[in-house]
């Protein structure tokens, strides 16, 4: 549990002194019949988790609602607008302002929170302070390093990557029957018209019965090493 979200006191933080702040953001969304729908927000905050341990950084909790139309009719999900969530971002970042925490490291968990690209590059317009992690370098490194069998084309939702991590940090929340997922649908060129539900019944898309625990360790440990960049452009914010 100490791994999706602090339990950090007012006293830890006056006395770590962070000048930079590292904010999970999940989803609410369908991954299937065997993995939760927290599992974006669970992918975030182990990463999350990871960064802030590493480089003494102050870790807030998770965002647990974000924008997951594409998966509109399937059963539990649940979003909320681009604006809404552009709005607690931004809302967030001016309370870190206020609170003497200048930086802040959004780990997106989610690849549909496209407006998240927007927020980071609107606040950076006076100069480097917030910083979206990972970007598609760092999967693809994090890939190479965990010897991925499947691309990041292939493995969109729900797939050897997602079940990697949590097999690592979180295996009570995978259900039985996972390895039965796999679906394949590397091209998707109408997703934002039709949704998940044109190019999957189950779900899924992907290959989760290539996932394993020690795939997972590899992820985070490369996906560490990667935000070392860009913790460094924003540190100094």
């Amino acid at each position: 549990m100490d791994a999706l979200i602090t339990a950090a006191t007012s006293a830890d933080e006056r006395r770590r002194g962070a000048k930079i702040a590292v904010l999970p953001v999940g989803s609410f969304e369908q991954h299937g019949d065997h993995l939760p729908l927290i599992t974006d927000t669970v992918v975030a905050s182990l990463i999350a988790h990871r960064i802030a341990t590493d480089y003494d950084l102050f870790l807030l909790p998770p965002v647990t609602l974000s924008c997951s139309h594409e998966h509109a009719h399937m059963a539990g999900t649940v979003s909320i607008s681009a604006a809404t969530l552009y709005a607690v971002i931004n809302d967030t970042w001016r309370s870190l302002q206020a609170s003497g925490v200048p930086g802040l490291l959004i780990v997106n968990g989610h690849g549909g929170n496209y407006v998240l690209s927007n927020v980071v590059q609107e606040a950076n317009t006076e100069g480097p302070r917030v910083a979206l992690f990972p970007v598609r370098e760092d999967w693809h490194q994090a890939r190479e390093a965990a010897a991925l069998e499947s691309s990041g084309g292939e493995d969109m939702h729900g797939g050897e990557l997602e079940v990697s991590l949590l097999l690592h940090g979180a295996p009570h929340l995978i259900r039985e029957g996972i390895e039965q997922d796999d679906h394949d649908a590397p091209e998707r060129p109408h997703l934002l018209t039709l949704g998940m539900a044109g190019y999957t019944e189950n779900g899924i898309i992907g290959r989760p019965s290539l996932g394993t625990a020690e795939k997972g360790g590899a992820i985070l440990e490369s996906l560490s090493k990667s935000a070392a960049g860009h913790l460094s452009l924003i540190r100094g914010s």
